[in-house]
């Protein structure tokens, strides 16, 4: 055999060796990739499961810990409070299976949820109703809001709805009756007879330009949480069950023995007594137990 010969065998077997190698590495990454997604219909839920809360409420921060210490023993798991601000990661991992619920969303907004991420979650029952209300610095009451006042609102769609829906029933302003009120937006508006300016905010911002427009509206938490004084509150209406808080689990995990647990924690009576009862300061008038309205 030549030179030339040898040379060519060589290389043809240095190639037969990087072909294989491609395919053992092609096979080890489809398989990983194929675990990995499989990862989330596999979850297992131990025996404690961590429950996300909206960390700008400490109330249901404190509510959590109530039912963690007090209610949960009984059925025999454990709950860890997460607080994770980004309504879009909690919900995710409920989804997935990373945390077992969340407790700090109403059906309105857990739809918009939904339908823009394409999560599998479902809500169960209502667990507590926050109290939404009118603040200013300005005036004393809502009827004294004058011509052309500057209201702030939130600008998320879910408690935008909320704010709009509010001001109707007052009759404040008209909506669209073509237009669900409860996600109402402001192109809904279609009479607004004190010409009020509107100023969409994040919700978490309100507190702090209060003393810039003429009337805000939002929870009593975040206001709390802005050291706002209830006094300056200027319109507290009953919160209305329909914006009630949802306990909502990833909808592939409804039959797990764990969540199903976790579900008779929730709906025990102790926790709409605690609602109905505590002295907290942090849960009282700003989360309420559910009601019929």
């Amino acid at each position: 055999m030549s030179k030339t010969d040898k040379n060519f065998n060589i290389k043809n077997k240095s190639k037969t060796v990087w072909i294989a190698l491609v395919i053992v590495v092609a096979a080890a990454l489809g398989a990983f990739l194929y675990f990995k997604s499989q990862k989330s219909d596999t979850i297992v839920f131990g025996d404690t499961l961590k429950v996300h809360y909206e960390p700008a409420e400490a109330g249901e921060e404190r509510l959590l810990k109530f039912i963690a210490e007090n209610i949960a023993p009984d059925y025999g798991i454990k709950i860890e409070p997460v607080g994770i601000q980004d309504p879009i990661i909690a919900n995710g991992a409920v989804a997935d299976g990373e945390y077992a619920a969340t407790i700090y969303q109403h059906e309105w907004y857990l739809r918009q949820v939904v339908e823009a991420n394409g999560f599998g979650l479902t809500s169960l029952f209502p667990v507590f109703q926050w109290n939404f209300g009118v603040y200013s610095d300005k005036h004393k009451s809502i009827d004294e809001l004058p011509n052309g006042a500057v209201i702030a609102i939130p600008a998320d769609i879910g408690n935008q709805g909320q704010a709009l829906w509010l001001l109707a029933r007052e009759g404040l302003v008209e909506l669209n009756p073509n237009v669900e009120p409860r996600t109402a937006t402001l192109r809904d508006i279609v009479k607004n007879p004190r010409n009020f300016e509107f100023k969409e905010l994040d919700f978490l911002t309100l507190p702090r330009v209060l003393d810039s427009v003429d009337a805000a509206l939002g929870f009593i938490g975040n206001f709390d949480a802005g050291k706002i004084p209830r006094e300056k509150g200027i319109f507290f209406p009953p919160p209305p069950r329909t914006f009630a808080a949802q306990f909502v689990v990833g909808t592939k995990f409804l039959n797990d023995p764990q969540i199903k647990k976790l579900q008779k924690v929730f709906a025990d009576p102790r926790v709409q007594e605690y609602l109905k009862t505590t002295d907290d300061p942090l849960v009282k008038d700003s989360l309420t137990a559910v009601s019929d309205y």
